[in-house]
């Protein structure tokens, strides 16, 4: 389980249900729990503010982004245009035989959505 800090958590809750296939478990005004429909991922949004929160990490996150790898990199691109989320890249093929989408959530967290390119070698 990976938590987000965040100052956004309604904005941050819509994000991901939206963009990817999570049902919300718990919500509360300090704690998102999200949880893929088929129980094999967990995301937990938390509160920056909250004091379980160390004050060291209570900054913008830097240097890591989360990856969510999908069957179409190009139709989760298509709800992130509609919604009008931030977009950093838009779907490309890499030499590594995926195509890759970069988001940006309401937490300033980079998003790399990916998806394998079919009959790669």
């Amino acid at each position: 389980m990976t938590n987000i800090c965040s100052d956004k958590l309604p904005e941050s809750r819509d994000y991901y249900t939206k963009l990817f296939d999570f049902n919300v478990d718990y919500d509360s005004d300090w704690f998102v729990h999200l949880i893929s429909k088929d129980k094999q991922l967990e995301l937990g949004i938390i509160s920056r503010t909250s004091e379980i929160i160390p004050d060291e990490i209570k900054g913008i996150p830097q240097g890591f982004y989360v990856t969510f790898v999908v069957e179409n990199a190009d139709d989760i691109f298509e709800i992130a245009k509609n919604e009008g989320f931030d977009i950093i890249r838009e779907p490309s093929d890499t030499f590594y035989g995926q195509r890759r989408l970069l988001l940006k959530d309401p937490n300033g967290v980079t998003v790399d959505v990916s998806s394998p390119i079919p009959e790669f070698e």
